[in-house]
């Protein structure tokens, strides 16, 4: 049983562990005159070819691993017997009037019951109330560092908090809170009072998954990899990148997080944060182009990149 960990000392604000300054006001008049976030007048007409497949989850025995895409950054982990959900996100829709241009790749009612759920950080598109109102109060939540509060105040009763390098056994299966690059907001006046990372999963005998969250590129990755070598499979953000000269410091763009999995070592990469929400401006299905292309330049081996649908299960 996880105790609950909110009366935890923790810094008023975490802008300390910014690697880049974040956009200003400047950056976001010229945002906006270039068409904003958007970018083009109707992406959705690319959204059809986004690969989506509508599939049952395979069974998994307890000795073996199943991930499965769900949409945007929502991955299923089946590992040590346990189901856990990472940046759960069902909602038709998230603030801004931005709409899903696909159903979740795995029905609600489909989803066996939850034993762990991971979050990244703050932001709407990883931390989605609506989808975590449907869970058990007692439902484990593994938290980044002064983000318990939000969870205790919804009734949550297992929450527990992290900050880099710090980890938590759930079930037997170890969850350690490591570094990205990237920045925390909800609203108006709570900038970086959050903190933001990624989440290494292991079951006891089991595969050594690397789940990125949300990043822009920078050395937090070589030092993930030093203190886990032999990362079997990296999930890793590929989309919501351009303009790069906006994008850059928070988001990967499909090179950088091919270059993120060299640098931390896995074996095997499967991509997310593309082909559910349009956040930017580049083409919806660019990101997976780039993603394979890049894969191919490094000569590794082309199996290695899984280059799911939307509701696709891999099993290690």
């Amino acid at each position: 049983m996880l105790s609950i960990m909110t009366a935890r000392s923790q810094p008023g604000n975490f802008s300390d562990r910014l690697t880049q300054p974040l956009p200003g006001p400047r950056e976001f008049v010229k945002l906006l005159r270039q068409g904003g976030f958007r970018g083009r007048e109707h992406p959705e007409s690319e959204a059809g070819q986004v690969p989506r497949v509508r599939q049952p989850l395979p069974a998994v025995t307890a000795e073996q691993t199943g991930i499965t895409w769900v949409g945007h950054a929502s991955y299923l982990i089946r590992t040590g017997g346990m189901t856990v959900l990472a940046d759960p996100v069902w909602s038709e829709s998230i603030p801004g009037r931005i709409r899903r241009l696909h159903a979740p790749g795995v029905p609600w009612q489909e989803v066996p019951p939850v034993d762990a759920v991971l979050i990244s950080h703050n932001h709407y598109d990883h931390l989605d109330s609506p989808t975590l109102k449907r869970l058990p109060r007692a439902t484990p939540m593994l938290v980044p560092a002064a983000l318990g509060r939000w969870f205790t105040r919804r009734g949550f009763t297992a929450v527990t908090e992290l900050d880099w390098w710090e980890h938590v056994t759930v079930g037997g299966v170890r969850f350690e809170f490591v570094p990205a690059h990237h920045w925390s907001r909800r609203g108006l006046l709570d900038l970086n009072r959050t903190l933001w990372g990624g989440w290494i999963v292991q079951a006891k005998g089991g595969p050594l998954l690397y789940f990125a969250g949300d990043s822009g590129y920078g050395d937090r990755f070589a030092a993930i990899g030093a203190r886990h070598p032999g990362i079997d499979l990296a999930m890793m953000p590929i989309g919501a990148y351009a303009p790069r000269w906006f994008m850059g410091g928070a988001h990967m763009d499909p090179a950088e997080a091919v270059q993120a999995t060299l640098d931390v070592g896995a074996t095997r990469m499967a991509g997310m944060h593309w082909g559910t929400f349009v956040l930017s401006q580049e083409p919806v299905t660019e990101p997976a182009r780039l993603t394979r292309e890049a894969w191919l330049r490094t000569g590794r081996p082309p199996e290695d990149l899984w280059e799911l649908a939307i509701g696709e299960s891999r099993v290690l």
